[in-house]
């Protein structure tokens, strides 16, 4: 029986709901769908959002000899195939004359010696591209494959949205039944669509009760790609924050016994690492890396010992968030007031010019460290506070 998602799945952009900053009137998704533009490009974003159904109606626009794959199976044999495959595709077009588009879901989740080999076939124009991803493709996509992919970023649907796609899928749910999807969906619209499919399935009916009995059916209950992901790592966080260590392990070892990916977890750590521990702990940083470095070179099954151990380390690690909260305070002032003057004894004199106007005059490499060297605006403010710091409690 086909899904629920791919039964109401819409087949163009008058029936799509959301993105309408790419594929409203003249936005750069629809004028290259309309206008049939060839390119390869990378969907960013939430899941649920309608990235593989963007790429679906881009394929159908072009008549292109479309395939999907999902990263977390298909490997090189799989792109090979799709190269050297030649079949008619569309009423106009001939054999190896229509353009191949693949659909490549989760392209995080490749690695670099498999990115390397897609990025000839995207070079030549072998291959049209599509990529998606949920995670920053800065870090997850090579320079060289990302430089050749026009990047759109995709939003988190809002409530009206998601309720405009469950009334596609349940046209006769009571509004306080609706309004619980919607909640629960969290902008994610295979996730309540999901949801309201389970309970038909289970119970035969959709009504307030079966979805929330649905939802606590075991294949729903941790969706990488839904709000369950960002509530379990939400709490691994606020776990480690609070110096709870048990706590921590704990989300840690659900989410690896649910397959999340080891690099989602360890680039959250080396992120808590500055945000939370920061200047009481420096090392933290450090070993944060290692576990980032070490998940990556080891991979499961061992790689969660080195989570483990991370997690354990940072959990227990005196707290101080002072310096981050120092650095979101500057930030605040420079979008304030700008780019303000910045003193003439600190700025560079390369030129006799420079000199004659002051600028270096008066520079001292070692200057006493209660003279201020912020803009005259900013003169004696103080961004760097010193907070109490805290270790895991007995």
């Amino acid at each position: 029986m086909q899904p629920l998602a791919d039964q109401i799945r819409p087949s163009n952009l008058d029936e799509f709901v959301g993105q309408t900053h790419l594929v409203g009137a003249s936005k750069p998704l629809r004028q290259a769908i309309e206008q049939k533009h060839l390119f390869s490009f990378l969907l960013w974003g939430p899941p649920g959002v309608g990235k593989t159904t963007l790429a679906r109606i881009y394929a159908q626009a072009l008549e292109a000899d479309y395939h999907e794959l999902s990263a977390v199976s298909a490997g090189k044999a799989d792109i090979r195939q799709i190269v050297t495959e030649n079949k008619q595709v569309g009423p106009n077009l001939q054999p190896g004359l229509f353009p191949k588009v693949l659909f490549l879901d989760e392209i995080h989740r490749f690695n670099k010696a498999q990115q390397d080999y897609l990025l000839p076939f995207v070079e030549s124009g072998q291959l049209t591209l599509i990529g998606a991803t949920t995670e920053n493709p800065s870090f997850e996509v090579i320079s060289a494959l990302l430089s050749r992919l026009r990047v759109f970023v995709l939003e988190a649907l809002t409530e009206l949205q998601i309720k405009q796609i469950i009334k596609r899928a349940q046209p006769q749910l009571a509004d306080t039944a609706q309004d619980w999807v919607v909640k629960m969906a969290g902008g994610d619209a295979r996730q309540a669509i999901n949801v309201i499919e389970a309970a038909q399935q289970l119970y035969g009916q959709v009504t307030l009760k079966t979805l929330k009995e649905a939802l606590q059916n075991k294949f729903l209950r941790y969706d990488k790609q839904g709000e369950e992901h960002y509530n379990t790592i939400s709490a691994f966080i606020k776990s480690m924050r609070a110096s709870n260590v048990d706590a921590a392990l704990y989300y840690l070892a659900r989410m690896v016994e649910a397959g999340e990916d080891p690099k989602f977890i360890a680039r959250r750590m080396v992120i808590f690492a500055s945000e939370d521990i920061g200047l009481a702990q420096p090392t933290a940083l450090v070993v944060a890396n290692a576990v980032f470095d070490a998940v990556q070179n080891i991979g499961y099954p061992e790689a969660q010992i080195n989570l483990a151990h991370g997690t354990a380390y940072l959990a227990q690690a005196k707290k101080d968030r002072s310096a981050h909260d120092a650095y979101f305070a500057t930030l605040n002032d420079v979008k304030k007031h700008g780019n303000l003057p910045i003193p003439l004894h600190l700025r560079n004199a390369p030129t006799k010019l420079m000199k004659k106007l002051g600028y270096g005059k008066g520079y001292k490499m070692y200057p006493d460290s209660k003279e201020s060297l912020l803009p005259e605006k900013l003169k004696g403010k103080k961004y760097l506070k010193k907070t109490s710091s805290r270790c895991n409690p007995d």
